[in-house]
């Protein structure tokens, strides 16, 4: 009966204990990632199976959304599915499984989340400085900000996580265990370089396009109002400034959502003080935000539609699909 208990039965001493969820707990939480990490591989792989076969679609832009989309397919290709396998399972990969886990899993949040901060700026360009867009954007300077994006990406979380690659082991109580504890500093700087830092950008930069289309709304209204009633014009302006307001609100709002409890949670430290099922969902949530990425930036362009009717048909196997009007 000890034995039927122990995740390596023949290390008495150091082996940990199988852990015993309730049936409802590993029901919900299956039932909770399955779903979500389906969802997010497919939505992300139309992306990129739009963005990569019709050369209409090779922009600036759409080269960032497509790096987007890479790094969320892998969290539903190959993080979610380890979530949902090892949650309440003991660990049998081995400590050189376990780190490259880990380093897989911070390398695909950072990137993701660099993502996002370089769209931002791409649309910031765009509408605050339309004149040089096309001269200061380009597909090259973009394919070197994606590269350094990953590159960065890699090097600083080697960084973080020096010490766990040294000794993979030494936060762990037994056999059977694979975590990563983050000291208070490390946490304290992966809070502020992977949190903090990009949500602040991305306000200061999305509140600056929030004012410039309000001002070019207030800007155009005169001149529109010497030909049409100045009632539609107000009504014009209105919807203008509602828009750009709901676009800011849904990035930050759904980015703090998703990303908030994972990150108030590692940098306390504080895991026995929550279940394995709130841990569990506070995961699931924020992985969650690799599902709604594609939605937010991607459903809302029109040429998305388009594409995914043409991926579905098949006709994107088509002598010249890639040739297709998109936009």
């Amino acid at each position: 009966m000890m034995e039927s208990e122990l995740c390596f039965p023949q290390l008495l001493n150091n082996s940990c204990k199988k852990p015993m969820p309730s049936q409802s707990d590993t029901v919900f939480i299956y039932l909770m990632l399955s779903p979500i990490s389906l969802l997010t591989a497919a939505l992300n792989l139309l992306v990129i199976i739009s963005i990569s076969h019709f050369r209409q679609l090779h922009s600036p832009t759409n080269l960032l959304i497509l790096s987007l989309a890479v790094s969320d397919l892998l969290v539903g290709l190959l993080l979610m599915p380890v979530e949902i396998l090892f949650t309440e399972a003991c660990w049998f990969l081995g400590d050189l499984m376990c780190v490259l886990y880990y380093v897989v899993v911070y390398i695909i949040t950072s990137s993701s989340v660099g993502n996002m901060v370089l769209i931002s700026i791409d649309r910031y360009l765009a509408i605050c400085d339309p004149l040089r867009y096309t001269t200061r954007v380009t597909l090259g300077r973009t394919r070197i900000c994606v590269c350094l994006c990953w590159i960065c990406s890699v090097l600083y979380n080697s960084l973080i996580l020096q010490d766990f690659l040294r000794q993979p082991d030494s936060q762990n109580s037994c056999y059977g265990e694979c975590v990563v504890v983050l000291n208070y500093i490390t946490g304290t700087v992966d809070f502020v370089f992977t949190f903090i830092g990009p949500i602040t950008v991305i306000i200061v930069l999305y509140m600056r396009v929030f004012m410039v289309a309000v001002s070019q709304a207030q800007a155009v209204q005169p001149y529109i109002a010497a030909v049409t009633f100045q009632r539609s014009v107000s009504v014009t302006a209105k919807k203008s400034e509602l828009k750009a307001a709901r676009t800011l609100g849904v990035v930050i709002v759904v980015f703090l959502i998703c990303f908030c409890p994972y990150y108030c949670f590692s940098i306390t430290g504080q895991t026995t003080l929550v279940s394995a099922l709130s841990e569990a969902f506070i995961k699931c949530l924020f992985y969650f935000n690799s599902c709604l990425n594609p939605v937010i930036y991607a459903f809302f362009y029109p040429w998305f539609r388009k594409s995914f009717k043409l991926i579905v048909r098949l006709k994107i196997l088509q002598p010249d699909s890639c040739e297709a009007n998109m936009l």
